[in-house]
């Protein structure tokens, strides 16, 4: 850290410090507020969704080799199966905003295109399978289909897009990876199946670990949360026997390693992003945030472009756990939000969040950030205004 950022830093503490009224209730309610969302953050999503997530990325960034990566989600990959692939896989990925970025931060560093992996990037919170359900549930089911087909729509729009504005910056990635790989073939120590079934049933022991407990306590949901801790124990024996019969001490340690980093790069961060997001905006469902709801709720009433693009907006700063998003917009709804700007927050607000954007900008750069973040921002607008006036 330079004598600069650190004089800046002791300024803005010093400022806030001196200036933030302390006295009035609402300021009161923010930093309480920013603190019991830093505090549901950690215990509901850092242990059963984050760190699996962080060693998924790091078997990832060892195991896989480079050469597959490039292979079939690298610039010149087949684009049919790169972004098929990328654009549906949140339909498998019970994951949030934050939760998908170790993830993403795996298949990027290891040669990934640019626009498969923001296609991935987007899908993976987008297209939750249980949070589709339920905003059909909740909302109608024209609220769940708009979500789901805008999702998969959006995933692949904004990869293609990604790699079309950063074309000559992916030629050079490209070059300088093949340059760096040069001579390494494909053929890998390790059956390429074994690789695959070792983070395959990482993946799985995600899903059922981070498995949130339904509305009602009923239907096949219901039933699976019951059960879903006998489902991970059997999955973590099975991982221990994989783990000690293919693996050498080298490699574990190596995996270690690599999660252990992309750890150090990304939690920091998050929890920042969440103590902001908690101190502008307050817990999810209450009005206790620097920002009264009633603010939002009569901008984003009707379906102008004005409301819908304000909601895209608020959407995505604001940061939403794994399917509290739809009673948040059931109660907003309810207040008089219109059908389009809901739809438009739907779009924008799981796959993005002030957290989710400061760990982007650190691993891809402030540029490719921004754009991504405003082609998000852009679509869900025009979809929110195009479905506000079809469904009224």
């Amino acid at each position: 850290m330079s004598e600069r950022t650190k004089f800046l830093l002791i300024a803005a503490v010093f400022l806030a410090a001196y200036f933030i009224p302390l006295q009035d209730p609402r300021t009161q309610s923010a930093i309480a507020d920013m603190f019991l969302m830093l505090q549901d953050y950690a215990r509901k999503h850092v242990l059963f969704c984050l760190v699996p997530a962080f060693f998924i990325a790091g078997a990832i960034a060892v195991f896989i080799s480079q050469a597959s990566v490039i292979k079939y989600f690298g610039p010149k990959a087949k684009k049919i199966l790169a972004y098929g692939v990328a654009s549906i896989s949140g339909t498998i990925l019970a994951v949030c905003s934050c939760t998908v970025l170790p993830l993403f931060a795996g298949i990027y560093t290891r040669g990934a295109g640019l626009g498969p992996a923001t296609a991935f990037l987007y899908s993976g919170p987008a297209i939750n399978v249980l949070a589709i359900v339920l905003t059909a549930r909740v909302l109608g089911w024209q609220m769940g289909l708009a979500r789901a087909v805008g999702a998969v729509v959006f995933a692949i729009v904004v990869g293609l897009l990604m790699a079309l504005i950063f074309h000559r910056e992916e030629v050079e990635r490209a070059a300088e990876t093949e340059a760096a790989f040069a001579g390494v073939g494909e053929d890998e120590e390790r059956p390429l199946l074994q690789t695959a079934s070792f983070v395959g049933l990482m993946v799985l022991i995600l899903i059922f670990a981070a498995w949130a407990r339904p509305t009602e306590e009923s239907g096949l949901w219901w039933e699976v949360y019951r059960i879903h801790w006998h489902i991970v124990v059997p999955l973590l024996i099975v991982l221990a026997v994989m783990l000690r019969r293919w693996f050498n001490r080298s490699e574990t340690q190596d995996w270690l390693d690599s999660t252990w980093g992309f750890t150090l790069q990304i939690m920091p961060l998050l929890f920042a992003g969440v103590l902001a997001a908690g101190f502008l905006l307050g817990m999810p469902g209450t009005d206790h945030g620097i920002i009264p709801n009633s603010w939002i709720a009569k901008l984003v009433g009707g379906n102008s472009l004005g409301a819908n693009f304000f909601a895209s907006i608020v959407g995505t700063f604001m940061y939403f756990a794994t399917l509290t998003e739809v009673p948040i917009l059931q109660s907003l709804l309810g207040s008089g939000m219109g059908k389009g700007p809901a739809l438009a927050l739907l779009l924008a607000g799981p796959a993005l969040s002030l957290p989710n954007m400061l760990v982007i900008r650190s691993i891809m750069g402030t540029k490719k950030t921004v754009v991504f973040v405003s082609l998000v921002v852009v679509m869900a607008t025009v979809t929110g205004v195009i479905y506000g006036a079809i469904v009224r």
